[in-house]
């Protein structure tokens, strides 16, 4: 399929002088999905429409591991290939010159359970690497729990990711431009094609019943002899150390749209940490975070055509990553792209038709 999206993309060019890409968003979804549109279509000219940039986005919130959620809405087989395509990306960042611009680096550490989970080896089990269970050694650093998992993942540091994406883009030719699109339709003048990454904006912007938030606070801390990733398989309580800081956390909070940290829950937060990691007691400057992570059943990655008064819009969607965004950003992107060309494709074959 992406060799036929990729050479129909070119034979459109061919004839259409650089269609023109909005992409809506700019925390990790939309950048990433900018920079594939670049890279699949070099003649394209895109510009990134958002009101928030980099540190004011929710993935700058983010811990930016890389351990998959699961989304019951989508195939496992569709998931991994995400997961795999981000990982092989980011790994090779962190094999490269750029790894402490970019963020990027490699984390070794454990995922405990107070029970044995039914899924011994999760579907991502044989993508990160090392993947084993814990030894009856290791597990006793951890006595309240029973069962382990001992991995390396890899994790984007934020706003330095993001920062480095955004410098990527604009050395290809990439606008980005402070603007807050009310209505996607807005764009159709002025674009050939739009993308939607709009993360929990597209609740209002696309009217999506389907996506709603899930709030997570989290603490930053200065703990820098925290080297291994703990985190606790209900996915509540995490530590995930970053170059500079450590992230603590968490919370879940469904259909809560709240931005304002929770003094309560920050210290619940540091408590479950701290039973995990007792030597975080001697963490120091504290930052609270919150962030709303754009949830729903399946990523929606899609093509739409709006239309008004016989005026079409092509629309790609990729939104509702919810809190495994930064583990899958690179494939979803990757699919997101494909279907812009599969969109300019279809704009040249009409452009085609209207010739003869």
């Amino acid at each position: 399929m992406p060799l036929v999206g990729t050479s129909l993309l070119w034979l459109c060019i061919l004839e259409m002088a650089a269609p023109k890409v909005a992409v809506v968003g700019a925390g990790v979804i939309g950048l990433s999905t900018a920079l594939c549109i670049v890279e699949t279509c070099p003649s394209c000219s895109v510009t990134v429409l958002s009101d928030q940039f980099s540190p004011n986005t929710t993935s700058d919130v983010a811990a930016g591991m890389l351990i998959p959620h699961t989304y019951s809405g989508t195939p496992i087989h569709v998931q991994k290939q995400w997961f795999k395509e981000t990982f092989t990306y980011l790994f090779a960042i962190s094999n490269s010159a750029e790894a402490s611009e970019a963020g990027i680096h490699l984390v070794s550490g454990w995922q405990v359970f107070k029970n044995t989970p039914k899924e011994e080896l999760p579907f991502w089990s044989d993508v990160v690497l090392g993947f084993r269970p814990m030894s009856e050694a290791e597990l006793q650093k951890f006595p309240q729990h029973r069962f382990g998992q001992a991995f390396t993942t890899l994790k984007c540091d934020c706003p330095p990711y993001l920062l480095w994406l955004e410098k990527r883009l604009k050395a290809t030719g990439v606008q980005m431009h402070t603007r807050k699109v009310a209505d996607l339709w807005e764009l159709h003048s002025e674009y050939n094609v739009v993308v939607n990454c709009a993360g929990i904006g597209a609740h209002q912007l696309v009217g999506d019943k389907k996506l709603f938030p899930i709030r997570g606070q989290v603490l930053k801390v200065h703990a820098p002899w925290v080297k291994n990733f703990i985190r606790d398989g209900d996915g509540l309580t995490y530590i995930y150390p970053g170059i500079h800081r450590v992230t603590l956390g968490g919370t879940r909070e469904k259909d809560s749209w709240s931005l304002s940290p929770d003094p309560g829950t920050t210290k619940d937060i540091f408590e479950r940490c701290c039973s995990l990691e007792p030597s975080l007691r001697g963490a120091q400057d504290i930052k609270m975070k919150v962030g709303l992570r754009p949830s729903r059943q399946c990523v929606r990655l899609q093509r739409e055509v709006l239309s008004q008064g016989g005026v079409k819009l092509p629309v790609v969607h990729n939104y509702g990553h919810g809190s495994g965004g930064f583990s899958v950003h690179r494939g979803t992107a990757k699919e997101a792209a494909r279907l812009v060309g599969e969109c300019i494709a279809a704009l040249q074959g009409s452009l085609s038709r209207a010739k003869l």
